[in-house]
């Protein structure tokens, strides 16, 4: 169960965490066009600070636009209520959801004049994984479904309904005894997770998929920058599942999913089974930063 905080923020304005309701009509609800965003609020020396709020802000509303959503607020009316949540809330280490969605009116796939509504939570969560997955790594199993066409539905933004397909793959792995799946694209080669980006380590260089067909993730960015601070070469190309069996190590990414290594692939044990050394550098590295012991990437955080 999520735990309950105090308010939520909707439509401009706070209610009671049991008082956030919406009809059961609401148009995202049965045609899943709705947008949102995952991100984290770390606790650090100098109080509660979000990590790359700016970047998370920018791509809900570049996700509006792809979809032709028009949010009723400002990109920096949105940015204060996210931060407000976290301080009416009391909380100093939260995952946050901004949700755009469309709202109760006329019923059909076209939405016509239906209101867009926002919404804004707060809680606390803690590993994505598992509790033990950051240190000790996860089992994979590739996905006999396949991520979405590029045309099919367009991967540059985050949608809801974009994850059924990432719900077939998890729901998969998972009855399968393995923690997470990794999807294919529809040409063959390794796109992404049910709700993560993917990187790899062979022979020194670090790889993760292109922005082909893949949402191009906050997280992943992250990590490509503080690899190329770290003097590790950093390529965006395609790789086949089988490229990943032999590799030396490989990671999962997310806000949800932080760094989180992968120590089995389809029975293979990846490298030593355990976290990498790569890894475990830009592990490390990731957690100083978002904790705020890291004056370098100290642009990085919004202190609430």
């Amino acid at each position: 169960m999520i735990p309950k905080t105090e308010k939520i923020w909707m439509d401009g304005k706070f209610v009671n965490w049991d008082d956030a309701k919406i009809h059961v009509l609401t148009h995202s609800l049965h045609y899943g066009l709705a947008l949102f965003e995952g991100i984290r609020c770390y606790e650090t020396e100098e109080g509660p600070a979000v990590f790359r709020l700016k970047e998370h802000v920018e791509r809900l509303f570049k996700s509006a636009h792809i979809f032709t959503l028009k949010i009723p607020f400002t990109e920096t009316e949105i940015y204060d209520a996210i931060k407000e949540t976290i301080r009416i809330n009391k909380i100093n280490s939260c995952y946050i959801r901004p949700i755009v969605f469309i709202g109760y009116g006329s019923m059909g796939v076209y939405p016509k004049n239906n209101p867009i509504q926002v919404a804004i939570a707060a809680w606390s969560w803690g590993a994505y994984l598992g509790k033990d997955a950051i240190q000790n790594g996860i089992k994979v199993k590739t996905s006999s479904f396949i991520r979405n066409h590029v045309n099919s539905s367009m991967s540059r933004g985050k949608v809801a309904g974009y994850y059924v397909n990432g719900q077939l793959a998890k729901i998969e792995a998972v009855s399968c005894g393995f923690d997470e799946a990794i999807l294919l694209d529809t040409e063959g080669y390794v796109s992404e997770g049910s709700g993560e980006n993917i990187f790899m380590v062979r022979k020194g260089i670090l790889k993760t998929t292109p922005l082909t067909s893949i949402l191009e993730g906050v997280t992943r960015d992250t990590v490509i920058n503080i690899a190329k601070d770290l003097g590790i070469e950093v390529r965006e190309e395609r790789f086949t599942r089988d490229e990943l069996y032999i590799s030396d190590e490989v990671f999962f990414t997310g806000t949800a999913a932080e760094i989180t290594p992968i120590r089995e692939i389809d029975g293979r044990i990846i490298g030593s089974g355990s976290c990498g050394l790569v890894t475990g550098k830009i592990q490390n590295l990731f957690f100083d930063i978002v904790k705020g012991k890291s004056p370098k990437y100290k642009h990085w955080l919004d202190f609430v």
